[in-house]
């Protein structure tokens, strides 16, 4: 019988993902009234829609003047989960708030859609994860039990799903801005940067401006987030060295972003995406200095015996 080894996916590097996620949603919510969140789109309607599937969301549950007070518990449970409290009882819940606000809210924006698709599937990470915070080491158990270890595997499966699907973001938003000729001729952030709208803020626009003035400082800033995207979209094919390098990269990248254009809940989700895309997996950060002391253990799944950590498979 063929049998593989993959790490406990249950560690602090997929806990500090997740409560970047909880902290994105919860920003969209703390700092915006229902008045806000919830109006009226013409052509479409009122929201929340409450129709099908998205009838289904937390705002749909009660009248519309109850809007603030869904929102305020929305709020509540997404500080537990942030906190990494009983990731297994928090899964769920926080999942369903990230459905229900990019369901809900009038404006949901990309860092909504992908919050919601990343919480998901976390969620089946999670709700295996037996720790009481998501910030301790995984303890592995003598001998694996097998229900364990299928939880295990379904686990990383998820994350190799997550993997994936940050992947094709990335080479989908590089491709689909390849066709228009702002940025095949470079010049699309000098549009960007002095958009009234969507461009940077009246404090950092004239160090922005005199960048962007430049042939080669608006080329710079328009091809390099281009190389990133396609270098991010091939990540899972580099070296682990090369993906280190890339993740402060994408970091600062979407940090750029955020004070630039001000989408902050967008830029705090992808820095989740970010861990579990160029992490690898089974990454456990060093936070010992901010935890009690735990004595470190092995981190690995184990399927069969006691002494490796595998899933067999049919030869």
């Amino acid at each position: 019988m063929r049998s593989h080894t993959f790490p406990l996916p249950w560690t602090a590097g997929y806990g500090l993902a997740r409560t970047l996620l909880a902290l994105a949603t919860l920003g969209t919510l703390a700092a915006s009234d229902a008045a806000t969140l919830f109006r009226e789109v013409a052509g479409v309607g009122r929201y929340p829609l409450c129709r099908g599937v998205n009838a289904g969301g937390a705002f749909c549950l009660g009248p519309s003047d109850h809007y603030d007070t869904m929102r305020w518990l929305c709020c509540l449970v997404l500080v537990v989960a942030a906190s990494g409290w009983r990731p297994r009882l928090t899964a769920i819940p926080h999942a369903y708030v990230a459905f229900s606000v990019f369901t809900g809210i009038s404006i949901p924006d990309g860092g909504d859609q992908i919050t919601w698709i990343l919480t998901l599937l976390i969620a089946f990470v999670a709700v295996g994860d037996s720790r009481r915070w998501h910030w301790q080491p995984s303890q592995p158990q003598e001998p694996e039990p097998r229900h364990r270890s299928m939880w295990a595997l379904l686990a990383t499966s998820a994350i190799v799903v997550a993997r994936v699907q940050m992947a094709m973001l990335y080479f989908q938003s590089c491709v689909a801005k390849l066709p228009h000729a702002e940025w095949a001729d470079g010049s699309a952030l000098y549009y960007w940067i002095n958009n009234y709208d969507f461009g940077a803020p009246h404090w950092l626009r004239p160090a922005l401006s005199a960048i962007v003035d430049h042939p080669l400082g608006v080329a710079a800033m328009t091809w390099g987030p281009l190389i990133l995207e396609i270098a991010l979209a091939a990540a899972l094919l580099m070296p682990q060295r090369v993906r280190w390098m890339l993740l402060p990269a994408g970091i600062l990248f979407h940090l750029s972003i955020a004070v630039v254009m001000g989408l902050w809940s967008f830029a705090i989700a992808m820095w989740a995406g970010l861990l579990l895309l160029l992490a690898p997996l089974g990454h456990h950060p060093d936070f010992r200095r901010l935890l009690p002391k735990t004595s470190p253990e092995r981190t690995t799944a184990q399927v069969g015996d006691a002494d490796s950590a595998k899933v067999r498979v049919p030869a």
